[in-house]
């Protein structure tokens, strides 16, 4: 790979499904497969990234560490129902995170293989994405009071996990209510973790979250 000057996220197919979960244990997980995984190689994003830094609850120091390791980057705009009662469509990233107060966490679940294996299945990547309400509650807080439109980018506390996302103003009969919404979601992952293969498909790993 290094003869090629090849990064290994150039040899690898990626498969990535997001789960939204419920306070209410008895409601189940809303899942949706990511229409595409695009990845890309640290700093390509970095002066997003840092843009966000300003704005937000994580030091400089540690956002420059990070954009310094081998990182590969898995971006994902676009999604699509898994609900088997639900017509699926791919559309633009577009979900409500705040204000609501129903949402648990926010989970991806990443699977690989490598390419030219077509007979092979997906294996699951061993690393945890996950973003708690109460982490980005608190950072939707911090940005609430702040008058300028720059793009806001917000990470889970262990930085594998950054939401890109879009404020937005609605009109209500009484005032003007501000709205968070999901437009995105990047994953960081070092690139020596990609080998790192836990066991059973993708259809193991969803059969909790999928309809009967």
């Amino acid at each position: 790979l290094k003869k090629k000057k090849k990064s290994l996220k150039s040899v690898y197919w990626f498969r990535r499904y997001l789960l939204c979960v419920w306070k209410d244990n008895k409601k189940k997980s809303a899942l949706f497969e990511v229409a595409e995984v695009i990845p890309v190689m640290t700093n390509n994003y970095e002066e997003t990234i840092l843009k966000g830094v300003r704005d937000s609850t994580y030091s400089l120091e540690s956002s420059i560490e990070l954009l310094q390791k081998d990182v590969v980057q898995l971006h994902a705009p676009r999604y699509q129902s898994m609900r088997r009662d639900v017509i699926g469509c791919t559309q633009e990233m577009d979900f409500i995170l705040w204000p609501r107060n129903d949402i648990e966490k926010i989970v991806c679940l990443l699977f690989s293989r490598w390419k030219g294996s077509d007979d092979e299945p997906f294996r699951p990547v061993q690393a945890k994405f996950e973003f708690h309400h109460g982490d980005y509650e608190k950072q939707f807080l911090h940005v609430l009071s702040r008058k300028d439109k720059a793009g806001i980018v917000m990470n889970n506390p262990s930085q594998s996990m950054f939401l890109f996302i879009d404020r937005q103003h609605l009109q209500t009969p009484k005032n003007k209510a501000t709205v968070f919404k999901l437009c995105s979601i990047c994953l960081y992952l070092p690139q020596d973790q990609l080998t790192h293969w836990g066991v059973g498909t993708i259809e193991d790993h969803l059969h909790p979250y999928t309809l009967e």
